[in-house]
């Protein structure tokens, strides 16, 4: 064993770190060589599934409110950060990554105690509590963008993307894939994504929007999260609309290949538009350490990539997806800037530091 990757939570932080362990298989690394460290959440599910060995450890995270949880946090990292540093021993591992979030705490003081070489990687354009804690002991900093707040010297390599993006060719993609969701290729398609367990405020105003819509005629491919998607599939749409849901999309290469524009949230997702070069309108959601979809929202909408409609905006939302459905010139442009945000090898390239660090 060589390589520990440390990630757990919502799929922001679980499927970047799936990616740095897909760039480690690309570099040569074998599959036995990697273990995760996670909790109980998707992290449990996805790892194994993916044929990595995984390791799960009691975690708590920061409440924010005055709560007696608070109290026990330091006994519960103190439990983690042992049996983290136990299993470095006991594998020989020379190099951990901690991807923010809970976990990233206890494996960083494992791999101080054990002496392994410790990096971490922020996903967004603020640096997370767990990250900013952590950096004083990382060789390195990975960030997804460039100035990311509260990590002065992070070193910008982008975020990790799943294998299917490192060289996405939407032109070669886009037939199949319109096949697949029968699709007409003469008309816009908007695609919909609340993250990989959907987002209920975002599908009720997406559904609103489309009942009533009155711009051109248009397609829409909408992620509604399985929780969501016989509640989404009982709405309809006005006349001129052709809307498919999908209460989880395994193929996101599918999903980007098609669409024209995208409504989405701001966290992990913003990883996927930029790889693809995707224009997009965003619902920055209002929770997470430090407001980070607010964050990355701005750095897209700052670069011409995106336009933000905020959670108190909703109203405005058909009206901005609509304005942008009959300018394909402004799209093109959202597009061109989207792709100068990109770096689909992001993943690759931390682990190829991490590799030199283990020699």
């Amino acid at each position: 064993m060589t390589f520990m990757i440390a990630a757990a939570g919502t799929g922001g932080h679980v499927f970047p770190g799936l990616s740095v362990g897909e760039g480690l298989l690309d570099l040569g690394v074998s599959r036995e060589d990697i273990l995760f460290v996670g909790g109980d959440r998707l992290e449990a599910t996805v790892y194994p599934a993916e044929g990595f060995r995984f390791m799960s450890v009691e975690l708590a995270g920061l409440k924010r409110s005055l709560t007696l949880d608070n109290v026990r946090i330091p006994m519960v990292v103190s439990r983690a950060r042992r049996r983290i540093a136990d299993e470095i021993v006991a594998n020989g591992v020379r190099v951990v990554l901690g991807m923010g979030g809970y976990v990233t705490v206890p494996a960083a003081l494992a791999a101080r105690k054990s002496r392994s070489v410790f990096f971490n990687a922020e996903q967004n354009a603020e640096a997370g509590l767990a990250n900013k804690i952590t950096a004083r002991w990382a060789k390195a900093s990975f960030v997804a963008f460039p100035g990311t707040g509260g990590l002065p010297g992070g070193v910008w390599v982008g975020n990790p993307v799943r294998k299917v993006f490192w060289s996405f060719d939407r032109e070669a993609l886009r037939p199949a894939a319109l096949g697949h969701y029968d699709l007409d290729p003469s008309i816009p398609v908007i695609g919909v994504f609340g993250g990989s367990l959907g987002a209920g405020v975002l599908n009720d105003t997406v559904a609103g929007m489309l009942e009533g819509w009155q711009g051109p005629p248009v397609q829409v491919v909408h992620l509604t999260g399985v929780s969501y998607f016989e509640a989404m599939s009982g709405r309809s749409a006005a006349a001129n609309v052709e809307w498919h849901r999908v209460g989880f999309e395994e193929r996101m290469d599918r999903f980007f290949a098609v669409t024209d524009l995208v409504v989405s949230r701001a966290g992990g997702a913003v990883a996927e538009l930029t790889a693809t070069g995707t224009p997009s309108v965003l619902v920055p959601g209002r929770f997470g350490s430090g407001g980070h979809q607010s964050g990355n929202a701005r750095a897209l909408e700052g670069a011409g990539a995106a336009v933000i409609v905020e959670e108190g905006d909703l109203a405005s939302l058909a009206e901005v997806v609509a304005d942008l459905v009959t300018d394909a010139g402004r799209r093109d442009a959202m597009a061109a800037a989207t792709r100068d945000m990109a770096k689909p090898d992001a993943a690759r390239t931390i682990a190829r530091t991490m590799i030199e660090a283990a020699k």
